[in-house]
């Protein structure tokens, strides 16, 4: 590939993986955040609460790991929690109805990828501007999700999906195993294939990207894939756990992505984000909302904080853009 404007792929992986200096800051937010709870309540650093804080950070952090390859592409997702509940009915529905677990956890993750698909299209090929689309895609999957289940939940999870979802591996619960392996995985791509080169050159510069050869189309189309793929697996993660599909669930979960992908130092102009720092920031924010609930704060003020986090976040990208 040569060289255009100011696209310089090859140099991309290696800016966006290495542990950087926001990286670092990042890190720092955290431990600030896991010190200062730990001197308000004494039970915030145990071991059972720190493996709770990471298991609930696990579901926030798969999705928000395909939200930065979104953002990243200079893209926006804001469908994945209707994605996530309309997958996790269908998958439901197979399972009670007796369908081996292993297609029917396939059938759900393909629900993802026709979502992705679907949003992907319109963006890269009908020129409809992200923010848009999925927000169209918002309504119209989870409005799929109430007719598919007439508004109600479906119940009867077989015990053999339950079991593997709530399994250990050497004694780390499975959805933590589950979000490092995705993580390790989109790590790869990011910094190994060719795949990772186009998502920076598109988010970085679009039309100099195209000039210089990358399949600009086709690379947006596969990260919405990727988003809509992470967010059903997202989806079935919740059903293992609580043994049950709701229309409604997947509320706001666009927002936990992308306030984790913005603290982890993805920019929404596009060009730049971090697997790791996403990581991180999911981690934050279930340790903040773990640290609140402990002191019986309300969960508006939880919400408040993710807000103000968010802006925050922005407010940091901008100051050091370019920089």
């Amino acid at each position: 590939m040569t060289t255009q404007g100011n696209v310089q792929p090859k140099a991309f992986p290696l800016a966006l993986f290495k542990f950087n200096v926001r990286d670092a800051g990042t890190l720092i937010g955290l431990l600030i955040i896991v010190i200062t709870f730990s001197f308000l309540s004494p039970v915030f650093f145990t071991l059972p609460n720190l493996l709770n804080i990471l298991q609930q950070s696990s579901i926030n952090g798969i999705i928000a790991l395909g939200m930065t390859l979104v953002i990243i592409s200079g893209g926006i997702d804001l469908s994945v929690g209707p994605t996530a509940a309309l997958s996790a009915v269908l998958g439901a529905t197979l399972m009670v109805a007796g369908v081996p677990v292993p297609l029917a956890i396939m059938a759900t993750l393909g629900v993802g990828a026709l979502c992705g698909v679907f949003s992907g299209m319109l963006v890269a090929y009908a020129g409809l501007q992200p923010f848009i689309v999925t927000l169209g895609g918002l309504s119209l999957f989870r409005a799929l999700a109430l007719i598919f289940t007439n508004g109600n939940p479906i119940f009867g999870i077989p015990m053999e999906f339950r079991t593997v979802i709530n399994s250990t591996v050497f004694g780390v619960p499975a959805p933590i195993v589950i979000v490092i392996a995705i993580a390790a995985i989109l790590w790869v791509v990011m910094n190994k294939t060719p795949l990772g080169e186009y998502i920076l050159a598109v988010g970085g510069n679009e039309e100099a990207a195209r000039v210089a050869g990358v399949p600009v189309k086709r690379t947006k189309v596969t990260v919405f894939v990727i988003s809509g793929v992470l967010a059903s697996l997202a989806s079935l993660i919740l059903i293992g756990r609580l043994g049950a599909a709701e229309p409604t669930m997947g509320n706001l979960w666009e927002l936990d992505a992308i306030a984790a992908a913005a603290i982890g130092g993805a920019s929404l102009m596009g060009g730049k984000g971090s697997v790791i720092g996403t990581l991180i920031g999911a981690v934050i924010l279930g340790s903040l909302r773990n640290g609140l609930t402990l002191l019986n704060i309300q969960a508006f003020y939880q919400l408040l904080a993710t807000g103000l986090i968010i802006i925050i976040a922005m407010l940091i990208d901008r100051a050091t853009r370019g920089k």
